[in-house]
């Protein structure tokens, strides 16, 4: 890409991004009630996008070859005790990843 094009590919981005950040406050403005079917939708997708994420991230994990998954399974139950523990999203997850990453590149 020359400069032209990489500057258009980065305004094209910033515009995106700003359209999605702006748009729901633009739309659902705080003098009216936010409608019943959004409220719901805040409520189940992200329980949908964590099961989602789950099932791509394990889809490609093999119960019949070595390591029998058990990396993956390890930093799972790391993940949640730590979750449980401390309620704390994103320390459990950094925490879940590194287990699994010391596993994969250290055990298995």
């Amino acid at each position: 890409m020359n400069l032209i094009e990489q500057i258009i590919t980065i305004a094209l981005c910033v515009l995106g991004t700003m359209a999605t950040r702006f748009l729901p406050f633009l739309i659902f403005s705080s003098k009216r009630p936010t409608p019943k079917y959004i409220q719901y939708l805040g409520k189940v997708l992200p329980g949908a996008i964590f099961s989602m994420l789950i099932v791509y991230c394990l889809k490609n994990v093999s119960l019949l070859k070595y390591s029998y998954g058990l990396p993956e399974l390890i930093a799972i139950i790391v993940t949640t005790v730590l979750h449980l523990w401390k309620r704390q999203m994103l320390l459990s997850i950094a925490c879940g990843t590194i287990c699994y990453m010391i596993l994969v590149q250290l055990v298995f």
